[in-house]
Order: C-alpha cells, then sequence, then structure tokens
C-alpha cells in the first residue's frame, strides 16, 4: 500500500506537468533572412564579443574584416556603444549613496548596395545601484555584474530586431 501511495505522489505531479505544456526554457532560436553579416564592431567591444557567440551559435556567419565586407549579405553598423554612470543621490554630508548605471547603444542595418533594413535604433538599459563608501570593492563588483546584464539584454534584443528583417 506504501508503495502504492509513494508511486502515484511521484508520477501525478510529474504527468500533471507534462499535461499542460510545461516545458523549461531552451535556448532563444530567431529566423534570419540572412545567412551572413558583417559586423562593425569595434575589435575590444565587450556588446560585439558576445553579439558575435550568440549569433554564431543561431548559425549566422558574422564577418568582421574590412575586407569581407563585401561578401556578407548585410552590414551592421555600430553608431554608439557607450556606458555611462549618473549620480542620482547623495547624503546629508555630501556622500554618494546611490548610481544609475546606463548602456546606450545605437545601430542600422543595411545590404550590401546600402538598402536600408533597419533605419538607425537606439536600445538603452538602465539599472540603479545603491553606493557605499564603505562597501566600494563589493559595489564595484555589483557594478560590473549589472552592466553584463544590461550588456546581455541589448544582445538579445538586437537579435530579436535582426530576426525581424524578413526580406534583403
Amino acid at each position: 500500500m506504501k508503495i502504492q501511495r509513494r508511486t502515484l505522489l511521484i508520477v501525478f505531479p510529474a504527468a500533471s506537468l507534462t499535461g499542460c505544456g510545461f516545458q523549461l526554457r531552451g535556448k532563444a532560436s530567431y529566423g534570419y533572412a540572412f545567412q551572413t553579416l558583417f559586423s562593425g564592431f569595434t575589435p575590444n567591444s565587450p556588446i560585439g564579443v558576445d553579439f558575435k557567440r550568440q549569433a554564431t551559435g543561431q548559425g549566422l556567419t558574422i564577418l568582421d574584416e574590412a575586407a569581407s565586407a563585401n561578401a556578407a549579405q548585410v552590414v551592421l553598423r555600430v553608431h554608439q556603444e557607450q556606458r555611462e554612470r549618473v549620480v542620482v543621490g547623495t547624503g546629508v554630508s555630501g556622500q554618494v549613496n546611490a548610481l544609475q548605471l546606463r548602456v546606450r547603444f545605437r545601430f542600422s542595418l543595411l545590404t550590401t548596395q546600402g538598402k536600408i533594413l533597419l533605419d538607425e535604433v537606439e536600445i538603452l538599459q538602465e539599472r540603479e545601484q545603491s553606493y557605499s563608501e564603505s562597501a566600494a570593492l563589493a559595489k564595484e563588483a555589483e557594478e560590473q555584474l549589472l552592466y553584463r546584464d544590461m550588456q546581455q539584454d541589448i544582445v538579445q534584443q538586437l537579435l530579436r530586431r535582426l530576426s525581424a528583417v524578413k526580406s534583403l
């Protein structure tokens, strides 16, 4: 009797989850109207490195040498990639107690013949961060994690916008 009850307690929740359509979130996969892309990122761009890794994983061929720009079907032109750190709060004694971190990314997408596929687009990510001078090292590490999170969000948005292009 105990074995049947234990089996029922294990099998029933598993069966009900599969019956409702529950599925773990997998890797996002987008369909693109092109296979090769010339990337206009600077060589040391953190967003560029992340973009190339994720786009290559989704089947895109990323060309980043100027000589191979004509071999690509589309050109990703990066207009601006900027990190900002703004003080938004100070204490009574004038010490900083709140910061706003921003990553601003502007780009456009063109064919190699110059036809505009995506006009200039700006993606802006912002995060608030409390700050304490007594925990400066920890706050610096937290800041780097927040910048990394914003960078990954921008790459995901960029990939979604590129997949929205339906024809060349």
